[in-house]
């Protein structure tokens, strides 16, 4: 029997949705056959089969929301395989991690002489190795059961006092993440006694969802006054990215007004140029190629924090934010400084119908050096957006419109475009910032440099 595994489809894939089945019980694949489609966050893909055989059983049906990565989703049965076994006893060793990725003993009772994991190497946790769960009269495991948890989550731990062993993990396999301690910071450390299985099941709560510790009802908000949509993947993704982003990088934002008759004159020729080829080229490509060649310019503001240094970018790979339906996604237009413009238009159309549609590659919306997002076109004249890691910087394009400006010392009329560039204080400092501005600004206000 081969399980068949939720893939990580992403580096920062965690879970997804399982959206479809292409097979059912009894039907015989061959390796590279599509048996499921996937619906992470962004993107929906197909998973393909690694093996030959016949499926089994289908263990997580279609249309289940936030499946763990690597549970197992369903099972092949190759030829010679025998029927699966029943289950043993409690001495015997499981056979196969439950969808929830944590080791459960097989017998019947949970209240029975709980197993350690035949395989699994001994450690001591921090504060104590009581179980994570399990009912009253269970004797305390012993003080070398191992607590599966990241060296991040045990510092944090250690920090705010919290027994790991009382916390209910939500990463791969139950491990015992960051996330599970938000909002634990100041719990005394569970002693070793039988009174840590008691305090589990709360802390496990409070762990797994800490945004929901005052409801709209406790704020103030009558029951039945509202209609409440469901997080779907991409909605839960985007709300702990921006939470994280905007909660722990040190940002601020740079201003300043561009005027673009120049730039919109130029726009105008150059699509001229183009109509015979059906290629349309916007301000916001104009914008893209600008940018581009402004951080080639200012090569010390493409850059990304690490904790191992500063990372400098070979390319500028521009991230352009697109509204999707429930969301929004930021395909990239990879070393968008060599790229002409009629060919940024041409990726740029396809890479925004993709996108509306959930067809785009993880390779195509993840990673770039800087950020672009422009609501021009709903009217808005200025704004400041969150940053989207690892990227240093993001620049807000607000609308171009008709405001008076004061040349020498006449008053004359100019079409001018507010600009906010957002930049991790970290990798990209005031000084650096202003450079790469004033570089943009150069770009913008006299295009013909763009290819000089």
């Amino acid at each position: 029997m081969t399980d068949v595994l939720m893939p990580a489809l992403s580096p920062t894939m965690e879970a997804g949705a399982l959206a479809k089945w292409h097979v059912k019980p009894g039907d015989a694949v061959r390796s590279g056959d599509v048996i499921a489609e996937i619906e992470t966050d962004k993107a929906t893909m197909e998973v393909e089969a690694a093996d030959d055989g016949v499926v089994d059983a289908i263990l997580v049906p279609e249309g289940t929301q936030d499946v763990k990565v690597n549970t197992p989703i369903a099972r092949l049965k190759g030829d010679g395989d025998a029927p699966p076994a029943p289950p043993q006893s409690s001495a015997s060793p499981p056979t196969a991690p439950p969808r929830g990725g944590e080791q459960k003993p097989p017998t019947a009772s949970p209240r029975g002489g709980e197993q350690k994991p035949p395989t699994a190497p001994v450690s001591s946790p921090a504060g104590g190795g009581g179980p994570r769960s399990g009912g009253g009269g269970v004797p305390q495991a012993s003080a070398g059961a191992r607590v599966f948890a990241s060296p991040l989550a045990r510092r944090l731990a250690k920090e705010a006092g919290v027994d790991l062993a009382s916390v209910h993990g939500s990463g791969p396999h139950g491990r015992v993440i960051r996330r599970d301690l938000e909002g634990l910071k100041g719990a005394p450390a569970a002693a070793p006694t039988a009174a840590a299985p008691a305090r589990a099941a709360p802390l496990a709560a409070q762990a797994a969802a800490p945004a929901q510790a005052r409801s709209l009802e406790q704020m103030g908000i009558p029951p039945g006054s509202y209609d409440l949509a469901p997080l779907d993947a991409m909605k839960r993704t985007i709300a702990r990215r921006m939470t994280d982003s905007f909660r722990d990088i040190p940002h601020f934002p740079l201003n300043v007004d561009l005027t673009i008759d120049a730039l919109l004159a130029a726009r105008g020729k150059i699509n001229a140029l183009l109509e015979a080829d059906g290629v349309k080229v916007s301000v916001n490509d104009l914008v893209i190629k600008a940018a581009a060649l402004a951080l080639k310019r200012v090569p010390e503001a493409n850059a990304s924090y690490s904790p191992e240094g500063i990372a400098l970018h070979h390319h500028a790979d521009i991230a352009v934010a697109v509204a999707i339906e429930g969301g929004l996604i930021t395909p990239i237009v990879r070393a968008a400084e060599t790229k002409g413009l009629a060919d940024i238009a041409r990726e740029m159309k396809d890479l925004a119908e993709r996108a509306r549609t959930r067809k785009l590659k993880p390779e195509e919306y993840q990673g770039g050096t800087f950020s672009i997002s422009n609501l021009g076109m709903f009217g808005i004249r200025s704004f400041g957006s969150i940053l989207n890691e690892p990227q240093g910087g993001i620049l807000s394009v607000g609308a171009g419109e008709k405001r008076p400006v004061v040349r020498g010392d006449q008053l004359a009329v100019a079409t001018q475009m507010s600009v906010t560039l957002t930049c991790d204080h970290r990798a990209v400092d005031g000084a650096i910032g202003a450079r790469w501005l004033a570089a943009f600004k150069a770009l913008v206000e006299d295009p013909v440099t763009m290819i000089v």
